[in-house]
């Protein structure tokens, strides 16, 4: 097999020297920094559409045999991911194999060169659009208007193709879009969020850069503050990363109580609550209940707390009809509203001072 070729990603080519030394290096950083993501981002989509090709063949040559491509995926992901971890489950590896079949031209099988313009999280958005055409539009706007991988998924939810089409005003279609996805197209960290990625490097996710610095000194100070409550709370996860066909996700923090005998999830907002923040924590829950839950535990618990205290501070959510439950016997072992909002503005003025005194010393 001939080496697969890869896109210049010299950076030397897009220096241009200016006058201004801070703007230069920053620029380098920058462009150093996208195209080495970038370069990963493609070795990434090379890998799984490899692995998905390599899945078909075994399926073309088991196909007699009834059931054997799940079995070979069964089999192939516990035992990956006993090896390599995280990121080999079922769900992907099926994934793989259906990047191959929807995209067979994205490597030249003849000169084996690759011909991959996307990232795998681009092309994992792409593989929800089962039209054929729409979806080529999709890859082809995407790679050409430089999408994020964000400003793609909400283009493919709100049915922006579809919308284009039958628009007899068309700019007014887009100009709309462009304006509801800027913020999309101007987040630098992208790539840098991007789970998927530190998967692929064998790296732990790094999502310290998704909350800013009053959000990390709450949320490390509400976990030493229910873990001092005395009320049966065991520290279980932080940040700890779920996702779904469409989203990753990051809950601040996961605990179990082995009073109550379930788990209590607890999310941390910087605005107003909102209905849906706590539809995410419903969401949150059922994932749990599914996953998580043992036979013998309770239903998850789910807790969403907002930063602004003269507004709501929490919302309670537990789901399959138990609101007397959670009324009778839930709220003995939770903290109360009221101990929640003292806790959240002693770390806000704590916060507020520590930063104070870290200007005047600087």
């Amino acid at each position: 097999m001939n080496e697969i070729q890869f896109e210049d990603t010299d950076i030397m080519n897009a220096y241009q020297k200016s006058e201004n030394i801070l703007t230069d290096v920053q620029n380098i950083i920058e462009t150093s920094q996208r195209q080495a993501y970038h370069a990963v981002d493609t070795i990434l989509s090379q890998r799984n559409w490899l692995i998905g090709c390599r899945i078909a063949e075994e399926e073309m040559d088991g196909a007699a045999r009834a059931g054997y491509g799940t079995n070979i995926i069964k089999q192939l992901s516990r035992e990956l991911t006993a090896k390599y971890g995280k990121g080999y489950d079922r769900s992907n590896l099926y994934h793989f194999l259906r990047f191959y079949k929807e995209f067979p031209e994205i490597v030249d099988t003849v000169c084996r060169q690759s011909k991959i313009r996307l990232s795998w999280s681009h092309y994992r958005a792409l593989l929800q659009v089962l039209d054929v055409t729409a979806r080529k539009w999709y890859e082809k706007e995407a790679y050409e208007q430089t999408w994020s991988v964000r400003t793609l998924q909400r283009n493919i939810n709100t049915q922006y193709y579809y919308r284009m089409i039958q628009s007899q005003e068309k700019s007014l279609v887009e100009q709309e879009m462009l304006k509801n996805t800027s913020d999309f197209q101007n987040d630098k960290m992208e790539f840098i969020k991007n789970p998927v990625i530190a998967e692929f490097l064998g790296l732990s996710s790094n999502t310290d850069f998704t909350e800013t610095e009053l959000e990390t000194s709450i949320i490390s100070n509400l976990q030493k503050f229910l873990m001092e409550l005395g009320k049966g709370y065991a520290f279980v996860a932080r940040q700890q990363h779920i996702k779904t066909e469409k989203e990753n996700y990051f809950i601040d923090l996961v605990f179990y109580n082995y009073i109550l005998k379930c788990f209590v999830l607890i999310d941390l907002k910087t605005a107003k609550i909102t209905h849906q923040d706590v539809g995410q924590m419903d969401m949150y829950i059922r994932m749990y209940d599914e996953l998580k839950k043992g036979a013998d535990d309770n239903p998850t618990l789910g807790i969403v707390l907002c930063t602004e205290t003269d507004e709501d501070i929490a919302r309670y959510s537990v789901l399959h009809g138990n609101e007397q439950l959670f009324a009778s016997k839930y709220k003995l072992y939770l903290p109360t509203e009221e101990e929640l909002r003292n806790e959240i503005e002693t770390q806000k003025t704590m916060f507020y001072l520590q930063q104070k005194e870290k200007r005047n010393l600087d």
